[in-house]
Parts: structure tokens; C-alpha cells; sequence
């Protein structure tokens, strides 16, 4: 699946050519506090698959609520968030959906930190986690 998307202002652009593996909603007081909103609405994509086609983002670099690094990505001219990196999951970027020119194409499966989920929002449809996602148990 093809992903393009950009900042505000269009100074920043990007494609993904990576099957999406995780659509989610993230509740952490981290993506709260980058996003300005109630939560961020990611779509992990494979590092392999994605392109910066123009401009050139900064980086903000911090500990998450995890307690593991994170590296925001954002556009220096109009300050839109582009895409997040994770140490826990290293070769995967973290798109941030609003960016995308078609975000329909990504609804999120499921929630995590779930516990710092904002009282009035109603996510009954997704699967709900209170922290991050359960890592998959090897099977035999």
C-alpha cells in the first residue's frame, strides 16, 4: 500500500510503500502533550518502504512514558508532527495519520495507554489496551 503525506505548509513531504503494520490510537500524556489533542492516531510502517521526498524535518529526541527513547520528526517552518521512531520497535516509523493525504485509508484497530484516555472520548469499537500493546507470545 502506498502512503503519501506532508506538513502544513507542504515544505515537508513523504511516502510510504510499506504495508501498514499497526493502526492504533496512542492515549500516553507523551502524545497528548505533542499533539495537542486527546490523542495521536499512528500507522506504523516499515523504515525499509518510506521516502522523504522534500524538505528536511527536525527531530525531537525524549523519553517516552515507556521509559524508552522516542525521536519526534517535525517540520521546522509550520511545527506539524510528521512521524515518531521508537527504540522499542527499531526499523519502524510511527506516521502520524493526520499528516497523510488520505487518512481514511488507515482507520485504527485498536488503543493503547488507555488509562490516560481523556474521560469524555468514546472508543468502545477498539480493542483497548491500558499500557502498550501485548507483545505476541512465541507459539510451539
Amino acid at each position: 500500500m502506498e502512503l503519501t503525506g506532508g506538513c502544513l505548509c507542504g515544505q515537508v513531504r513523504y511516502r510510504s510503500t510499506g504495508a501498514p503494520l499497526r493502526q492504533f490510537l496512542c492515549h500516553c500524556r507523551d502524545c497528548q502533550r505533542s499533539s495537542g489533542s486527546a490523542f495521536h492516531h499512528g500507522v506504523a510502517v516499515p523504515r525499509e518502504g518510506f521516502t522523504l521526498l522534500s524538505g528536511q524535518p527536525a527531530v525531537y529526541r525524549s523519553t517516552a512514558d515507556s521509559g524508552r527513547a522516542i525521536a519526534r520528526h517535525f517540520c521546522v517552518n509550520c511545527g506539524s508532527g510528521l512521524w515518531n521512531e521508537i527504540e522499542l520497535r527499531p526499523g519502524v516509523l510511527g506516521l502520524r495519520a493526520g499528516t497523510l493525504d488520505d487518512p481514511g485509508l488507515v482507520p485504527p484497530r485498536y488503543e493503547i495507554y488507555a488509562r490516560s484516555k481523556a474521560g469524555w472520548l468514546v472508543t468502545d469499537v477498539l480493542e483497548s489496551h491500558p499500557d502498550m500493546t501485548p507483545v505476541p507470545k512465541p507459539t510451539r
